[in-house]
């Protein structure tokens, strides 16, 4: 988990992409490495997501590629197979995390309030993430997690280009999850071009 924090808190942002079409994934990873952010939360609310995941891997071995909205022990298999750093899910559920954890892998589950919190560091876990962030009381309940619990966050739903700064200053805040950069819109348009400079933007507003 400590080389896989380190890489999130250097990136500071993770694109979280629904890929709807494999044949889309590398040629937007490469846009996505080109542009300064050679990482990925590929999302499991698309069938094609496995795939994606494994055409990216094969292309570019380096990148930091994560399984995103990972509900089940089937999906965490399917993930791993397909070859990620780490899978993350938007709510906590014991069974699937555990099972994570004896696979091996690297699992961020989903808490929005001190109870989840709670009942993730029972089982060991240090990240989470922090979903839906804006709805959850965003940037306030985060600074009072962070006065209680020692364990990092990656905030993840309303975040934007436009407040991740104020999510980063966070002590606890290890990295945020991001989609504006990446709109399902150009995605489906294969506009790498467009997506190119809102991921050079996004990667500008953290500096």
């Amino acid at each position: 988990m400590e080389a896989i924090s380190r890489r999130l808190a250097e990136l500071k942002v993770i694109p979280v992409i629904a890929i709807k079409d494999a044949k889309s994934a590398v040629p937007l990873a490469k846009t996505l490495i080109e542009n300064g952010m050679p990482s990925a939360e590929i999302t499991f609310r698309t069938e094609a997501a496995a795939e994606s995941i494994a055409l990216i891997r094969e292309a570019f071995p380096d990148m930091l590629i994560g399984a995103g909205t990972v509900l089940n022990t089937q999906q965490v298999d399917a993930a791993i197979e397909a070859g990620v750093d780490f899978v993350v899910s938007p709510g906590f559920n014991p069974t699937t995390v555990k099972y994570s954890q004896q696979r091996g892998i690297v699992m961020i589950p989903g808490v929005n309030s001190p109870s989840l919190v709670e009942q993730a560091m029972e089982i060991g876990l240090k990240t989470l993430k922090f979903f839906p962030a804006s709805v959850s009381g965003g940037t306030g309940m985060l600074k009072a997690l962070n006065a209680v619990y020692p364990v990092q966050f990656m905030p993840t739903g309303g975040v934007s280009k436009e407040n991740i700064a104020e999510y980063l200053a966070i002590p606890s805040v290890l990295a945020c999850g991001g989609t504006w950069m990446v709109p399902a819109d150009l995605i489906d348009a294969q506009d790498w071009g467009a997506i190119g400079v809102l991921v050079r933007d996004a990667v500008d507003a953290l500096n």
